[in-house]
């Protein structure tokens, strides 16, 4: 990397106008508690993407693509990382357990990823993901569960405890581990120390090697791809809007940012960067965890979660949620998917307020007793009856499917630009 390039305009003198401040990267994001189908979106989207990035959370995202019938499954790595003429970029903002990683590539790699340790970045600022840390995650919702009688439903990777590292000062990121790795153990053992009891030995070191080739400056990194030769980037959100740390439904979310401004604080991109954000919404609503669980849908759309295998609840789309987070990302358009798991029904539920003590109110509640006793109101409209999966253009899907649709784009004030009908990149239609 040519650190000279890119000071030049100072040491000529020039400065960069605001009306020209680089490339724009494009944003993609859950729209309601994750699972929505981001990785098929970021697959279609990479085919023409330079550079694809992650940028938060960690192996607890579960992102799935299909391509030429094999079915792919990430959680650390970008879903971008099939197109081989792309750079995929780990951010400052994902912490990594680093046996996950690489054992995600080989298992990946036996499918047919080919290549893919050579077209990986791994930002030095990302903080380092522990076996303990992924006890402590299982002890503390068994603690969460003996104490209040229910917990989080956390995937146990670990997450929350590496972020809780991180804020505290005392996590430890991959530009130690390639450092003095006698300075390296001393730090861990005092990050062990922090959490008071003993757990498993020190092992990343037999990843330092296989993960140095990998590993640049994150920020200088980016700053190139924005401000110096042309380059198509693409942003992946793990996790969705209503996960986030700050904005989701807690205590009952992950451990980071996973809203628009993750994209600017875990790689370095400025807010002026920022171009189009694509919001992915399933045309209905679902989430992993504990509570009841909507069987047609949960068997017709396989709504099982990547990651823990445990099924996900299921209902009508809560369209309360989606504007809610669009408020908060400013969603440019939004890839509806899974519209064929509908296909059989004879009526079909949007939820379109929420009411409280009978009166209709014009929020999302922050506290999430009184989030508890809202009442939905829905509006009902007719199935369409009929099999929507060899849909490839706007014209062959039903009139009724159309209807659904153009209510939902219309309630959220965000444009629809893709419909997914099938699990394939060849399955989503693009309507613009």
């Amino acid at each position: 990397m040519n650190h000279k390039n890119m000071n030049q305009p100072a040491a000529t003198g020039q400065k960069r106008s605001r009306n020209d401040a680089g490339n724009k990267a494009t944003v993609v994001l859950g729209a309601q508690w994750g699972d929505e189908g981001k990785g098929k979106v970021v697959d279609l989207l990479a085919t023409d993407a330079d550079v694809v990035c992650r940028c938060q959370g960690g192996n607890n995202a579960g992102h799935t693509v299909v391509v030429d019938g094999k079915e792919y499954d990430f959680h650390l790595l970008p879903s971008g990382i099939i197109n081989s003429k792309s750079i995929s970029l780990i951010g400052n903002g994902v912490v990594i357990h680093l046996p996950g990683l690489f054992e995600e590539g080989d298992k990946n790699e036996k499918k047919g990823l080919k290549g893919w340790e050579k077209r990986l970045i791994v930002s030095d600022r990302a903080h380092i993901v522990f076996d303990f840390h992924q006890v402590v995650d299982g002890l503390q919702e068994t603690e969460r569960q003996a104490q209040e009688g229910k917990n989080i439903g956390t995937t146990k990777k670990g997450i929350g405890p590496a972020y809780s590292s991180k804020a505290s000062r005392t996590g430890l990121r991959v530009c130690d581990l390639l450092g003095d790795f006698k300075d390296f153990s001393m730090k861990f053992k005092n990050l062990v120390h922090q959490f008071q009891s003993m757990y498993p030995a020190l092992t990343v070191d037999e990843y330092a090697e296989r993960l140095r080739p990998m590993v640049r400056d994150g920020v200088y990194y980016m700053y190139e791809a924005l401000h110096g030769s042309p380059k198509k980037i693409l942003v992946e959100g793990a996790n969705a809007a209503l996960l986030d740390i700050d904005f989701g439904t807690y205590p009952f979310v992950t451990s980071s940012n996973c809203t628009v401004g993750g994209a600017c604080t875990g790689l370095g991109i400025p807010p002026l960067n920022i171009g189009d954000v694509f919001g992915v919404s399933k045309a209905y609503t679902t989430r992993v965890g504990i509570g009841a669980v909507g069987e047609l849908l949960q068997t017709r759309g396989h709504e099982v979660g990547v990651t823990t295998g445990r099924k996900r609840r299921c209902g009508w789309l809560d369209l309360v949620i989606v504007r809610y987070a669009h408020m908060i990302n400013g969603f440019t358009a939004i890839a509806l998917t899974k519209l064929d798991i509908l296909d059989v029904l004879d009526e079909i539920k949007v939820g379109v307020a929420y009411k409280l003590n009978g009166k209709r109110i014009p929020h999302f509640p922050a506290n999430m007793d009184v989030l508890h006793k809202v009442e939905v109101e829905y509006e009902t409209f007719p199935g369409w009856k009929t099999d929507t999966s060899a849909a490839r253009k706007w014209n062959d899907l039903p009139a009724k499917a159309q209807n659904y649709i153009r209510f939902i784009e219309n309630h959220i004030g965000v444009p629809i630009k893709w419909v997914g009908v099938g699990k394939s990149r060849e399955c989503m239609i693009q309507m613009f």
